[in-house]
């Protein structure tokens, strides 16, 4: 093999560039071995090897497939007479293009002393190079810039809080696997105290076994207090129901079906979208695919994510029905009290699991081996050390979203943030109903307002995926409370409504057919109008700024009038889908379900070693594999750790 370009070795190691370089002996000797190896006429097979790893240049650099991975575990594979293979990426800039290369070198040399070889140019010769630019036939400027090299060892580098953290996530899900141990040793030894000629009953569950203990001598206190905490922590008890295709019969028979479906549609879309970002080979032909086409609105097109704005509408909804109840049941008194117990409720339901995460996103993704295409793993590392605070808090959509630990987390920051309004509107309706209407209207306009102004002053697009490439859309619109509250209130008006009726509102089936006709054409005329307003102009622009400022909250309307048609025996086949028992064990893993299926995403695709490659067919697979482990995953986090810690902390 003759590879006579690299006969530049022996200027760029001659002794004036050891002067020059800022690069360590050691390294400096092992790359000219392997460059110098390279030259032999049969080189050794680590150098093959080496060179083999080297990123190269693909077909239709035109449709996206810019990046030029080459081979990690080739890389991490070789060993040469004093040094072992060591993967690096190597981010460059040429005219328009941002890519990267992957490198195979020595793991004597350092990031830092890898990027001064690449500037120095000691992997060129002439035009012909191991770092090649895109040729000039389609870019016509070859100037490369450099401006990031990071390498990747064959060892995971963990830190002491990611131990800690998986310490802690390992000691959470142990206990609840104990605790149901525990107990059924304990049920079999009771078992086998008591005596069938006694006529006690034996007891079939940890309930009446508590029971049991309870009306027993003072001696079983401390046995009751220690089978109360096992109980609560239980695999057992937490499992109770959660498979069951029975919704509750105190909730709305359709919403256990528009929960599901907004998370199947999330789900879809979070798959497409966290690969769009770095690891597709072809996202230009791709953008080109969906911007115009209504039907990968399912995906990732269109309108921007309608089914978080469905799940603030159900939240909205639920919190007005649930704080009611609660008043009803308080003597029709809304005291401090009661609202401090509605928030604290509330504040842990959410957190166990949603902790759980942040250190499961700090653990994992720490001690995982990193990836090719590693970069959304190592953000969420730095930035859940850095502002773990801001989840705890539930805080962190007020947070720059390249600051958010666990960005998808920002929607129960929101949703606290409005829930916590909730006992303010409830008070306004119980103590005058028109100042409710008034203010209603206010934070409505408030939140229309706020969201058509941003989008016009800062030029932002209102369709996907457009806004991949406005980070301003992210930062300043779109997890934000001033922008996001029209459907979470609809909600609670909605709530407030169907929860103290007197009568139906429905009477007559021509007002349902009407009802349905703008019901559904206000959801197809949003979907619609943003591939009409695609296109981001460069003045501010009164159609986008409507657009933008009204649509969730009109999606919000049109779903009102599905849930409430539904309701009142006018849903027909709509209510017999979103009432299915399929439904209701996919409602109760549902919370679990949103939490962890963005951590199977990432791990997948940061674990890549080559660009995947759009297409329906492959998209699909990927979506049902994700659901897949999604529903798994979700299974397991509801049973061990969502329900058991909630139960424990209602049992004290």
């Amino acid at each position: 093999m003759q590879l006579k370009w690299f006969s530049v070795l022996m200027f760029l190691f001659s002794c004036h560039a050891a002067y020059t370089w800022n690069v360590s002996q050691k390294c400096k000797q092992d790359t000219k071995e392997f460059l110098e190896e390279l030259e032999k006429e049969t080189p050794s097979k680590y150098a093959v090897l080496m060179y083999d790893a080297f990123g190269k240049m693909g077909s239709d650099v035109e449709g996206g497939n810019v990046n030029r991975p080459g081979s990690l575990s080739e890389c991490l594979s070789v060993e040469g007479p004093d040094f072992r293979g060591q993967y690096c990426q190597v981010f460059l800039k040429q005219d328009r293009l941002e890519y990267f290369v992957g490198i195979c070198v020595p793991d004597s040399c350092e990031d830092s002393e890898v990027q001064t070889l690449v500037i120095n140019e000691a992997f060129e010769h002439g035009q012909i190079s191991l770092l090649p630019p895109v040729p000039s036939v389609l870019l016509s400027d070859s100037t490369v810039g450099i401006f990031m090299t990071q390498c990747v060892s064959d060892l995971s580098r963990s830190d002491p809080s990611a131990l800690v953290c998986l310490f802690v996530c390992a000691v959470l899900l142990t206990l609840p696997l104990v605790s149901s141990i525990c107990l059924a040793l304990m049920k079999m030894k009771r078992q086998r105290e008591v005596k069938p000629e006694e006529g006690l009953a034996l007891p079939s569950n940890a309930n009446q076994y508590g029971a049991i203990l309870a009306n027993g001598s003072a001696n079983h206190n401390k046995e009751y207090a220690l089978l109360s905490c096992l109980q609560s922590l239980s695999v057992q008890k937490s499992s109770e129901g959660i498979l069951t295709l029975e919704g509750s019969r105190n909730s709305y028979s359709s919403l256990n079906g528009i929960r599901i479906l907004s998370l199947l549609w999330i789900i879809s879309g979070h798959t497409v979208q966290l690969s769009a970002w770095s690891n597709l080979d072809n996202d230009r032909r791709w953008k080109e695919m969906v911007e115009k086409n209504p039907l990968y609105v399912l995906t990732f097109s269109g309108p921007v994510y309608l089914g978080v704005d469905s799940f603030l509408l159900l939240g909205g909804l639920l919190s007005a029905k649930s704080l009611l109840n609660s008043i009803q049941r308080s003597e029709n008194t809304l005291s401090p009290r009661l609202v401090a117990h509605f928030l604290f409720k509330r504040y842990k339901r959410i957190q166990p699991l949603h902790l759980f995460i942040v250190c499961l996103t700090i653990g994992l993704f720490s001690v995982v081996q990193r990836g090719v295409f590693w970069f959304i793993a190592e953000d969420e590392i730095f930035n859940c050390k850095k502002y773990w605070w801001s989840n705890l808090l539930l805080i962190n959509n007020l947070f720059t979203i390249t600051d958010i630990c666990a960005p998808w987390t920002w929607y129960l920051s929101l949703d606290f943030q409005f829930y916590a309004t909730t006992p303010l509107l409830i008070l306004l309706y119980r103590v005058n109903k028109s100042a409710l209407i008034v203010v209603s209207i206010v934070l409505l306009m408030i939140s229309s307002t706020a969201g058509a102004l941003i989008t016009s002053f800062l030029h932002l697009p209102v369709h996907q995926p457009t806004t991949l490439a406005y980070e301003s859309y992210f930062q300043y619109y779109y997890n934000k409370p001033y922008t996001r509250y029209g459907p979470y209130l609809l909600g609670i008006l909605a709530g407030i409504y169907m929860t103290t009726k007197k009568e139906a509102l429905i009477k007559k089936q021509l007002q349902a057919v009407i009802g349905w006709f703008f019901s559904l054409s206000i959801m197809a005329l949003l979907v619609g109008l943003a591939y009409v307003l695609r296109e981001v102009p460069p003045q501010p622009s009164l159609p986008h700024a409507v657009y933008q400022g009204s649509h969730r909250t009109l999606w919000a309307l049109a779903l009102i009038w599905i849930i409430l048609a539904c309701e009142e025996g006018y849903g027909g086949f709509v209510d017999k889908v979103l009432s299915l028992g399929l439904w209701a064990p996919l409602s109760n893993i549902s919370f679990a379900c949103y939490l962890i299926h963005p951590i199977f995403i990432i791990l997948y695709n940061g674990k890549q070693e080559t660009s995947m490659h759009y297409t329906d067919l492959n998209f699909f697979y990927l979506f049902l594999g994700h659901l897949l482990m999604t529903l798994s995953g979700g299974f397991v986090l509801t049973v061990l750790i969502e329900k058991p810690y909630l139960f424990l902390m209602k049992s004290k």
